[in-house]
């Protein structure tokens, strides 16, 4: 479940690598994963990150494991977590996009096929908006994984808010307050914020009393 804000244990990250992109081969030859995986590690803890870190990482893989019997080719949906928030600059607008394509030029390379790291490529897209098509069950399984974290209890949920906060500390708090009012209306517009039966059964209903309480906190009406 997602009730406490337990520290996550980061260490297995490069063999979780290491067996996904195998896996992702599918036989194909191809270098040493571990490099890849430490060029990742490294990205994911540059020291402007307080939420986007490996424990954020690691957490979306634990929940892929959860919803993994919802995707039609959960290795692409385990690359994509890894690549999602590849790159991060909370003073930028383009992180998904650059993110997708670091993953479209790494993944040839490291050897996963054409179709493959287009898949991922898009499913990183996909994380913009978290509202992937109907019966897209890769995209859902991604983007319920990502948004688990808003239907933590509310000690979790309270240090998710927080470590938000502090990754865009140089953001005046009035400035911050209407920018995060402004996501929480978006996330509350969704008809669904999860789309897996999983999800929808176990996320949804905290996940909307979270966003609305923090919405409230913030001093916004939610939406009309």
């Amino acid at each position: 479940m997602t009730d406490s804000p337990r520290p996550r244990d980061t260490r297995a990250l490069p063999d979780r690598w290491r067996d996904t992109l195998l896996a992702a081969r599918s036989g194909a030859p191809g270098p040493d994963p571990l490099p890849y995986a430490e060029n990742l590690l490294v990205r994911w803890a540059e020291p402007q990150r307080h939420y986007h870190t490996t424990a954020h990482l690691t957490a979306v893989l634990d929940r892929i494991d959860t919803l993994a019997g919802y995707a039609a080719d959960v290795h692409a949906v385990r690359l994509a977590a890894w690549f999602h928030d590849a790159v991060y600059r909370p003073d930028r607008t383009e992180n998904e996009e650059r993110s997708a394509a670091l993953a479209e030029r790494a993944l040839p390379e490291a050897g996963v096929g054409e179709a493959v790291a287009a898949e991922v490529a898009r499913l990183v897209r996909l994380t913009v908006t978290h509202d992937p098509a109907e019966g897209d069950g890769n995209g859902e399984v991604l983007c319920d994984a990502d948004l688990a974290v808003l239907a933590g209890g509310p000690e979790a949920y309270a240090a998710y808010a927080a470590q938000v906060r502090e990754e865009y500390g140089f953001v005046p708090d009035e400035a911050f307050r209407a920018g995060r009012a402004a996501v929480l209306r978006q996330l509350l517009a969704l008809p669904r914020l999860f789309r897996t039966p999983y999800g929808a059964a176990e996320w949804e209903a905290r996940a909307r009393h979270n966003l609305a309480t923090e919405l409230e906190l913030l001093g916004s009406p939610g939406p009309q």
